[in-house]
């Protein structure tokens, strides 16, 4: 991850938040120091070790955070995830951005851990670039941090020539044929398949990448024997956690699902100050 980006990322969602100043704790004692903790509430898979260290960095350089997990670690419902020391302002103040973050980064990873133990390493998961604007950077980070894979991060980073694309050509090896005129040997070029007749002339053309969109499990098995080894095979398109065994089961070598960074759920997660609660968070690993 960007350490620079993520700096600055967090900057902003700060200032979004705490804007001229959080009036809620403007008339605390700016010397009364506490201890919080955060808290797991629900199973699931931790994602932000850097979000919560540097982003309390950012609000008050001398608050203290001890980190008990790592990015990827399994945490269950009352772990204690981490321990924060340093004035109350401070610490209140930048709770909901730093929570936000660490509950949906660690939402993403738990359902991108989800996929890949279903795929039982007959195929690859990764993300797609239907991410939160803003945010790609930290989900496609949690991507990872459940076992996936990341696809490609812009439009800069590699060519994808889909439907809308290839409408502009008289064929998609005229197409691929104008990409490789465009750009070097390190660019590689996806092609979106729906047809049978489409991975033919993908594979004929030389495309590096083949994706099959909408295309049943049944239909990959048989487009797949059109492909070269030497093709990556990529699907993508209604597959979801109940169809993902059954498309890992066909050959193809990546699954590319849209939901794991649009149709997550936050994992609960809290911030407790010590006294608040009768709350047992003694629990470490």
């Amino acid at each position: 991850m960007n350490h620079l980006l993520l700096k600055k990322q967090l900057q902003e969602f700060l200032i979004e938040d705490i804007g001229t100043g959080d009036l809620s704790v403007s008339f605390f004692d700016d010397e009364t120091e506490v201890t919080a903790a955060i808290i797991a509430k629900e199973n699931g898979v931790f994602a932000g070790q850097q979000v919560l260290h540097l982003g309390y960095e950012l609000i008050d350089i001398d608050i203290k955070t001890e980190i008990f997990v790592k990015d990827g670690d399994l945490i269950e419902a009352g772990m204690k995830l981490a321990e924060i020391q340093g004035k109350r302002k401070s610490i209140l103040s930048g709770e909901r951005v730093i929570l936000n973050l660490l509950q949906r980064l660690s939402g993403i990873a738990t359902i991108t851990n989800k996929a890949v133990k279903l795929a039982e390493g007959r195929t690859r998961i990764c993300d797609t670039r239907k991410t939160t604007p803003g945010l790609r950077m930290l989900e496609k980070y949690a991507v990872h941090c459940g076992g996936g894979y990341n696809h490609r991060f812009g439009l800069y980073d590699s060519v994808m020539l889909k439907e809308n694309h290839l409408a502009g050509f008289s064929s998609i090896t005229e197409a691929l044929s104008k990409a490789r005129e465009k750009f070097g040997h390190t660019i590689k070029i996806e092609i979106e398949t729906e047809t049978e007749e489409q991975v033919i002339e993908a594979a004929n053309a030389g495309a590096d990448i083949i994706m099959f969109d909408n295309c049943t499990p049944e239909e990959i098995k048989h487009r797949l024997t059109h492909v070269p080894p030497a093709i990556i095979t990529e699907a993508s398109g209604g597959i979801t956690l109940e169809t993902i065994d059954e498309y890992s089961r066909t050959g193809v070598q990546y699954l590319s699902l849209g939901f794991l960074t649009h149709s997550y759920q936050a994992l609960d997660i809290s911030l407790i100050v010590k006294g608040a609660v009768k709350h047992d968070y003694s629990r470490n690993i």
